[in-house]
């Protein structure tokens, strides 16, 4: 019996609609209908496009008919955060401020995924002013995880890998600042891949200015359930714009991307506490790769503790000077706290030591680049610890510190611009597990390679345990 739809990757969805197994139409229709199931439940998808969606699929079966052109995701049902312009809806960022925050204009990703012919059926949930690794609001409400509703289904882009993982659409869209596409498609079970900063279009005319450690670290990205998907939205979302000054037309391939990986693998830090859960998985990951024929080594990147350091001192810096003040008029109770915690125990920079602290973020980043010229692949853990209870950023102060502390496999490398993947491997005690794939700058493709060899090794879907 063929399976719903909805529960099909964007790879085959895509190949079976070029080929009129099935129209658009009933592509879309089978999608909603899981939406309208389970959202209700998961609170995944803040606004529900059923009519635009439909609409959108018989333009897209007008244009099979004719036998037009079809870009690489026609048919594809995908979902899109918030927190980036989609024309006609509001940019909210989960604030409630900003609920009649109209976008008179697409995002490029947006357009980029409109011309490939995929279908927007959502858009997806995110914390107030996407700033905690909770996806709740006062405006949207919370997003629970599908597998464990008391533990967080990450953020930012909570709503994002709950969508995804529970077959509102094949692709949704996330980014990450921090941690917010790695951390939430961990969490959930799913594939998540932060893309190098200047790969994937970042621009929204909604609010066009950009504070400095944003422009060096925030990026945009793809949650799928496969790997293959990863690629696929990737190809899509990495056309440029000039919006974006920093976009470059990097290749998605290189002459040595599928030569035998040479992998460093990094699973304990004497600075951290490590679940023991989180270290069998990086094992086994380990395990699997050289199985395939890499050469694993074990070993410690450059400057990791000062690298996750510096990402939380350079962000609240520029948080000070440009967001703090809306932050703390108009986000909700949760998103202050939390706030609050990341800023507790920091010292006030004045110039100097702000531009002493740029310095020495080039200098990690050379550093860095020589160590992933060494070893093209790292393999490490995305948390050092399991899925945090929900609210746990509301307890403390010295609650907030050791979750950020637990994040530093997700801090340092986002401080960069460094390219991740995170790849689920399966479940223990009920909750997903995984690990987290880093590469040198532009060089998804070798995370990616590395990425396929863990999944086919893990056979894990998200699918396959939450569908019923």
């Amino acid at each position: 019996m063929t399976q719903p739809l909805w529960r099909w990757s964007a790879t085959n969805l895509a190949e079976a609609i070029r080929n009129k197994r099935f129209s658009v139409r009933e592509a879309t229709q089978s999608v909603l209908a899981r939406i309208a199931e389970v959202n209700p439940r998961v609170n995944a998808l803040a606004e529900v496009l059923a009519e635009e969606a439909l609409d959108a699929a018989d333009a897209a079966d007008r244009a099979l008919a004719r036998g037009d052109t079809l870009g690489p995701l026609h048919g594809v049902p995908v979902t899109i955060k918030v927190n980036i312009d989609t024309a006609g809806h509001a940019t909210t960022d989960g604030v409630v401020a900003a609920r009649d925050n109209l976008a008179t204009t697409d995002s490029p990703l947006v357009t980029h995924l409109r011309h490939a012919g995929a279908v927007i059926v959502g858009r997806s949930n995110t914390p107030a002013f996407s700033l905690r690794w909770f996806t709740d609001n006062e405006l949207h409400g919370r997003t629970l995880n599908p597998f464990d509703a008391k533990a967080t289904p990450g953020g930012s882009s909570g709503g994002a890998a709950a969508a995804v993982a529970t077959g509102m659409g094949s692709i949704a869209h996330g980014n990450d600042y921090g941690g917010s596409i790695r951390y939430p498609a961990w969490a959930c079970g799913v594939v998540g891949l932060r893309t190098t900063v200047g790969r994937v279009t970042s621009y929204k005319a909604s609010a066009p200015n950009r504070i400095i450690s944003n422009q060096q670290m925030s990026v945009q990205g793809p949650l799928t359930r496969t790997v293959a998907d990863a690629r696929l939205a990737l190809q899509v979302m990495a056309q440029g714009s000039p919006l974006d000054p920093q976009w470059t037309p990097a290749p998605l391939e290189y002459p040595d991307t599928h030569r035998p990986l040479k992998v460093a693998l990094f699973k304990r830090h004497a600075a951290y506490d490590a679940d023991p859960t989180v270290v069998a998985a990086v094992e086994q990951a380990a395990g699997w790769l050289a199985a395939a024929g890499c050469e694993v080594e074990e070993v410690e990147p450059p400057h990791f503790e000062e690298g996750a350091r510096l990402w939380r001192h350079l962000v609240m810096e520029d948080m000070r000077r440009g967001g703090q003040p809306a932050i703390e008029a108009m986000a909700d109770a949760g998103t202050k706290a939390a706030l609050r915690g990341y800023m507790k125990g920091l010292p006030v920079w004045d110039r100097d030591a702000y531009l002493d602290a740029l310095t020495r973020r080039f200098n990690i980043c050379r550093d860095w680049a020589v160590f992933l010229e060494q070893y093209p692949v790292l393999l490490m853990p995305n948390s050092w610890q399991r899925q945090f209870p929900v609210d746990a950023d509301r307890v403390s102060a010295q609650r907030v510190h050791e979750l950020i502390a637990a994040q530093s496999p997700l801090l340092g490398t986002a401080m960069m611009g460094l390219p991740g993947l995170a790849v689920p491997t399966g479940l223990v005690d009920g909750l997903p597990i995984g690990v987290q794939l880093v590469s040198s700058r532009f060089r998804e493709d070798l995370a990616l390679r590395a990425g396929e060899i863990i999944e086919r090794a893990a056979g894990f879907s998200a699918l396959d345990h939450l569908a019923a």
